[in-house]
C-alpha cells in the first residue's frame, strides 16, 4: 500500500471522511496543514497536472462563492498566484504518493490510481462542502 502526503484544512468534515477511505484500503496518510503551507507556483503545479484551470479550484471557497474568483475566466498563473495568496482556493485534497500529485478527491479516480476499497467506496458527493453552499452562476465579464 501507499504512504500519501495528504494536504487538507484542519476541522474539514469530507478531508477527514476521505483520509479514512485511505487508512481503510490499507494506506499510510500523512496529513499536512493546506493553509499553513509555504505554496509557490512551482510547487503547487504539479498537483494539477493536464486538469483544466477552473478544475483546480474549490468551488465552496469564498472567493468563488461570491463571484469575485471566477476559475472559467483565469490563465494558469493568474490562477497560480490567486491559489498561493489564498489557500483556501486550491481544490482539496492535495494527495502526493511517491512523485506523482493529484488534486481533489473523486473515489474511481483514487481507486485507479492507489487503490480503495470496493465496499468502503461511499456514496454521495466527497469534495462539495456538505454545509450547502451554493455554488456562484455566470460567466466571465
Amino acid at each position: 500500500m501507499a504512504t500519501v502526503l495528504f494536504w487538507e484544512k484542519p476541522g474539514c468534515v469530507n478531508n477527514a471522511r476521505q483520509k479514512r477511505l485511505l487508512q481503510e484500503a490499507g494506506h499510510t496518510v500523512l496529513a499536512r496543514d493546506l493553509l499553513a503551507e509555504p505554496w509557490t507556483a512551482q510547487s503547487l503545479r504539479p498537483f494539477f497536472g493536464r486538469l483544466p484551470v477552473a478544475d483546480w479550484f474549490n468551488r465552496a471557497a469564498p472567493g468563488v462563492k461570491d463571484g469575485s474568483v471566477l476559475p472559467e475566466c483565469l490563465d494558469e498563473e493568474t490562477a497560480l498566484a490567486l491559489m498561493v495568496s489564498q489557500p483556501l482556493l486550491i481544490r482539496r485534497p492535495l494527495m502526493q504518493v511517491g512523485d506523482q500529485r493529484r488534486t481533489g478527491f473523486v473515489p474511481e479516480t483514487v481507486a485507479a490510481w492507489i487503490g480503495l476499497r470496493p465496499a468502503a467506496a461511499p456514496r454521495g458527493d466527497l469534495e462539495s462542502c456538505p454545509k450547502g453552499h451554493a455554488e456562484t452562476a455566470g460567466g466571465c465579464p
